[in-house]
């Protein structure tokens, strides 16, 4: 786990948003509330989505998710993860992915892909997904508690969030967008180190401030 004081911020990045269903609009909303330029789309034509992104996404442009891709600085995939298999890695090939998916067997039923006890699930989307480099954060917090929970920084309310993965580039990008939108980022080293993110994880569904989630990712780790 690496800590210490964030960067200076850069220009907001640019961020596609794929999955129109619960999580991706929430994730959408806090991005744009946070400045930055925010595309959003579904699994087909975006005059679909269109009139729901007006109402539950206003700001966010829907287009089809291949040109939303080439223009983003940030993916987000926020796709129901039993879709995953059938997701073509193509188009976030060369990509910054950040994978917000859970496995859970009670909710997907069991998925042969992420049922590989040698990997966490983000480990497999990157396996998957060979051509991009895939970061894990925002699936341990609920999305209707992503807005809700939103703090400024320095302040003694504001709730940490973990961001793992094996580039630290990527990751301290991610970083910079977590605190964007109002959480502090606590990157951790290696993209096998999100599996402490994952349901029965330490800080799974946790509403924890950035030492609280240290100590519980610490206790963890023992």
């Amino acid at each position: 786990m690496t800590g210490g004081a964030s960067p200076a911020p850069t220009s907001p990045a640019r961020v596609a948003v794929l999955g129109a269903g619960h999580a991706g609009p929430a994730i959408a909303r806090v991005a744009i509330a946070a400045g930055h330029p925010v595309t959003i789309s579904a699994s087909g034509d975006p005059e679909k989505i269109a009139l729901i992104a007006g109402v539950l996404v206003p700001g966010a442009e829907p287009r089809w998710a291949a040109d939303a891709v080439a223009d983003a600085d940030i993916v987000i995939l926020a796709i129901p993860l039993h879709r995953f298999a059938a997701f073509d890695p193509a188009l976030v090939a060369g990509r910054l992915v950040v994978d917000t998916m859970n496995y859970w067997p009670p909710t997907d039923g069991v998925q042969p892909l992420f049922e590989d006890p040698r990997y966490g699930s983000s480990e497999i989307v990157q396996r998957r997904l060979s051509l991009s480099t895939v970061v894990k954060t925002l699936n341990h917090i609920g999305y209707h508690e992503l807005e809700e929970e939103r703090r400024p920084a320095g302040s003694p309310e504001r709730h940490a969030l973990g961001v793992a993965g094996d580039d630290p580039g990527a990751v301290g990008v991610v970083a910079e967008f977590i605190e964007r939108i109002g959480y502090d980022a606590v990157r951790l080293d290696g993209l096998g180190a999100g599996r402490l993110f994952q349901p029965g994880g330490p800080v799974f569904g946790a509403s924890l401030r950035r030492a609280e989630f240290e100590r519980a990712l610490d206790a963890q780790a023992a």
